[in-house]
Formats: C-alpha cells, sequence, structure tokens
C-alpha cells in the first residue's frame, strides 16, 4: 500500500511538467540573451518608435535602415551597407567561422495608414503611410537578438558567426528576391525570422506563393463624340481583361487569389484612350497552382487586346515561394516560448486592446496571451505572402510569431499601427527577441541540432532546384 501510494505521489509529481506548468531549466547563454534584452529594453524601443514614426514605405527606408545599421555599429558589429544593388539592405556581421547563424530584420512601412497611438482611427499625417504590418518592431527585435549573441560570441561563450540581414521592401517589391539573386545567404547555416502577430507561437504554416505583374494596353486616341470609330479603346481592353479575370475566378481552386489594381484607365471622358494601365496579383498555397493561374490570366490579357483591337505588353514585377516550413527548428523554439510563457499586460494595455477591437468590430477579448502547443503543418494554410519563402528555400529557416496586437486585429490597417507605437507592441518586440536569440543559443551549442534541421530542409525541398521570379536587371528603386 505504501508502495502505491509512493508511485501515485509520483506521477502526481510529474503532472505539471508533463503539462508544461513548471518551466524547464534553462542555461547560463539562455539567461544572459535574456538579461541582454532586458539591459537594452530602453534603446530598443526608442529605436522602434524611431522607426515608426519615420514611416517610410519600400525601397525609400533611408532613415530606418541608417538607424538600425548604426545601432548595429554601436554594438560592434561590422556593417556592410547596400549590398544586392538596394541602398537601403544591409547586412551586420560579428564572428568568424562556422555556424553561420543568421536573422532577418524588415522595416518598411504602407502606404496609406499613418496612425496616432489612440484605439480609434485618427491619421499622424494625412495620407502618410503607417506601419500596419508593424515592421518598426520585425527590425528591431532581430537585431536586438543577434546582439545578445554577438554579446556571448565576443565572451568566447559561443563560437562562430551571427549575421543580421536589413531586408527592404517586403511590403512591395520583396527586396529579399534580389539579396537572394546576390548570393547574400548562401553560406548561411541556419536562419532565424519572425513576425509580429496577434498571437504567439512558432510558425510552422507555409505562406502563398505569389506573382506581380503589370499589364499594358495601347491603343489610338479619338474624339469620343465626333469620331470614336477613329480610336482603339485600351480603356476597353482594360474592362475586358478584368471581365475575363472574373468569370475565370469560378474556375480555380480553392486555394488561388486573385487581385488586381486599375493604375490608369484613361484621363478625360471626352477622349477615346489610348493607354490603359493595371496590377494583377495571383497567389496560390503551391508555387506550381501559381503558375497555371498565371499563364492563363496572361491569356486572357491577349484575348482582351484582341477584341479590343488594341496592342498590349505584360512585364514581370517579382514574385515570391511559399515558405518551406521547418518543424524540427519550430519545435526547439517551441520549448523556449514555454519557458517564457505568456506576455502580461496592465489592465489600462487590456482597455487598449479591447477599445480597438470595439473599433473595428471584433469581439472585446483583450489579447491572446497563450502558449499553445507545437500546430500541425496544415497542407494548405491560406493568408499572406512574403519575401521569406524565398530565403526558406535556399537556407533552413525558423520563424516565429509574437503578439503586438489585440486578438482578431485586422492587418495592413491602422489598428496595428496603433499599437506598434506604443507598449503592446514594444512587448511583443522585445518578447520575440529573446526567444529567437535563445533559439539561437539552441542552434549554437548543438551542432546534432543543426544537422536535423538542414536534414528536414533538404528532405522538403526535395530534387527542386530554386529559381527566384525575378525580373533580369537591378530593382525597381524610385519605381512608384
Amino acid at each position: 500500500m505504501k508502495l502505491s501510494y509512493l508511485l501515485i505521489g509520483l506521477l502526481l509529481g510529474a503532472a505539471p511538467l508533463a503539462y508544461g506548468q513548471k518551466k524547464p531549466k534553462i542555461n547560463a547563454n539562455k539567461k544572459a540573451v535574456i538579461a541582454s534584452v532586458e539591459e537594452k529594453q530602453n534603446s530598443l524601443t526608442e529605436l522602434s518608435d524611431k522607426i515608426w514614426g519615420f514611416e517610410e514605405v519600400a525601397f525609400q527606408e533611408t532613415q530606418s535602415a541608417e538607424a538600425l545599421a548604426s545601432f548595429a555599429r554601436e554594438q560592434g558589429f561590422k556593417v556592410t551597407t547596400g549590398v544586392a544593388d538596394i541602398p537601403t539592405a544591409f547586412v551586420a556581421e560579428y564572428g568568424s567561422g562556422k555556424p553561420i547563424i543568421a536573422i532577418m530584420g524588415e522595416f518598411d512601412a504602407l502606404p496609406g495608414l499613418s496612425q496616432k497611438t489612440v484605439p480609434y482611427k485618427d491619421p499622424l499625417n494625412e495620407g502618410g503611410a503607417g506601419h500596419g504590418c508593424g515592421h518598426n518592431l520585425f527590425g528591431v527585435a532581430s537585431l536586438g537578438a543577434a546582439t545578445a549573441i554577438k554579446e556571448l560570441i565576443e565572451d568566447g561563450k559561443l563560437e562562430g558567426t551571427v549575421r543580421f540581414y536589413g531586408t527592404p521592401a517586403e511590403e512591395k517589391f520583396f527586396g529579399k528576391l534580389w539579396m537572394v539573386r546576390a548570393g547574400l545567404f548562401d553560406d548561411v547555416d541556419v536562419m532565424m525570422d519572425w513576425h509580429p502577430g496577434a498571437s504567439t507561437k512558432a510558425n510552422v504554416q507555409s505562406s502563398l506563393a505569389l506573382v506581380d505583374f503589370m499589364v499594358e494596353f495601347y491603343g489610338q486616341a479619338a474624339h469620343a463624340s465626333s469620331d470614336p470609330w477613329n480610336g482603339r479603346s485600351a480603356s476597353d481592353a482594360l474592362e475586358l481583361y478584368t471581365t475575363g479575370i472574373n468569370y475565370y475566378r469560378e474556375h480555380v481552386k480553392p486555394t488561388v487569389r486573385i487581385h488586381y489594381h486599375i493604375q490608369d484607365g484613361g484621363q478625360v471622358v471626352n477622349v477615346v484612350p489610348d493607354y490603359s494601365k493595371i496590377w494583377t496579383r495571383v497567389r496560390d498555397t503551391r508555387r506550381e497552382g501559381m503558375e497555371v493561374v498565371w499563364k492563363q490570366i496572361e491569356k486572357i490579357a491577349e484575348g482582351a487586346a484582341m477584341m479590343a483591337n488594341v496592342d498590349y505588353k505584360i512585364s514581370l514585377i517579382s514574385g515570391v515561394h511559399e515558405v518551406l516550413v521547418n518543424r524540427t527548428g519550430g519545435a526547439k523554439l517551441q520549448k523556449n516560448l514555454e519557458y517564457l510563457g505568456e506576455i502580461s499586460y496592465t489592465e489600462e494595455e487590456i482597455a487598449y486592446g479591447k477599445k480597438i477591437q470595439e473599433a473595428t468590430g471584433k469581439p472585446q477579448v483583450g489579447m491572446d496571451t497563450k502558449i499553445n502547443p507545437l500546430e500541425e503543418t496544415l497542407e494548405h494554410p491560406m493568408g499572406g505572402s512574403t519575401d521569406v519563402g524565398d530565403v526558406s528555400w535556399v537556407v533552413p529557416t525558423i520563424r516565429l510569431s509574437a503578439t503586438v496586437a489585440p486578438k482578431d486585429t485586422p492587418w495592413h490597417s491602422w489598428a496595428v499601427v496603433a499599437c506598434g507605437g506604443m507598449s503592446i507592441g514594444h512587448k511583443g518586440m522585445l518578447y520575440a527577441a529573446k526567444a529567437l536569440s535563445m533559439t539561437m543559443v539552441d542552434l549554437y551549442e548543438d551542432e546534432k541540432l543543426r544537422e536535423e534541421v538542414k536534414a528536414e530542409f533538404k528532405e522538403r525541398k526535395g530534387d527542386y532546384e530554386y529559381k527566384g521570379i525575378v525580373p533580369d536587371g537591378p530593382p525597381p528603386i524610385g519605381s512608384n
């Protein structure tokens, strides 16, 4: 009977650990990176707020890139600017030899989303840009994590090289495509990445492959009333093109998304327009499926031009691959999230979050603080697209989502901007820096882990030979 009681007691005593209620122990290096982030809390927050205020869009992030690069120099990194022919792209590096563990940071804003740090829509600069995807937090957290690792290498506690990649223009032109083409990631062993979100988790879901292209129609101008028979309308072709796309929507798979934005449909009503232009985007959960739809829509453009008796031109802007998931790395990151636990919010922050939800028509439930078990990887997850996908096809990439806004917050909206410049966003940023740097410690210390991450990468990639969906020539710096 005494033995039975002892066994029951042992089982009950083990239960909290089995269900994640008791924190696992961490080593001195992990304690050190947490302490590093906490020590730099004020400087990291100040840097993030600067970038939030700069509100610079794709390929125009001059002040934001310089602020991040200057901080890296101050921390002792060797900084190389203007990489891949992109003035706002840079690499900050410390250490030598293998392994090379790297981390990416974005810092571009979105047009038209300027917003004050208040829980209702109120532009800071009317018509200006804003960080509606939280990229002011993204680059800073990643650089904070890299700095914490740099300090351990400097003290002789870790061996190898740490790199921070400043990656511009994720929101529009996908700057990482040109960085991949320049071979900047070729010698990296493992890449770390994160993105601001409305929940905290190891991200083991893929993204949507995407292609952007411009269609232009060229006709013949004429007076719209006195001699329209002498005109060939580029606007007619544009309308026929969009009509064809919208009829085609019925016959694509549920995983497909098609968007377009009319750039030029003619200038005045009394002229048969001789020029029109439309930006078209196609997505799917797999690049193979995306390519099928892409080619069919190009045929629709040709047909529209024939029906309107005009000429046409299709120009590739760029495109991205879906993310190649790495569950091995995600599982290691998950353990560090379980150690860190939930982000804690004040009553004022929770009330702010609920006001954001009220203003955007969402249930007023506040923040999602849970650290759930590692998700199953879905075959066809829906959502957005990212040029991180292309990086993930050339180097194993481990990804994190960290909470910087209330649950169900509409992304790419003023509501994210409103959180990214105040304490809710700041807390998520600092949390991300800790989780990322802890996982980087694991990668430096555990050669077997690195090999397992690489093995999964090779298995998932298979015999596919990566080729970027990027036009020849330099990046479209200065393009509108």
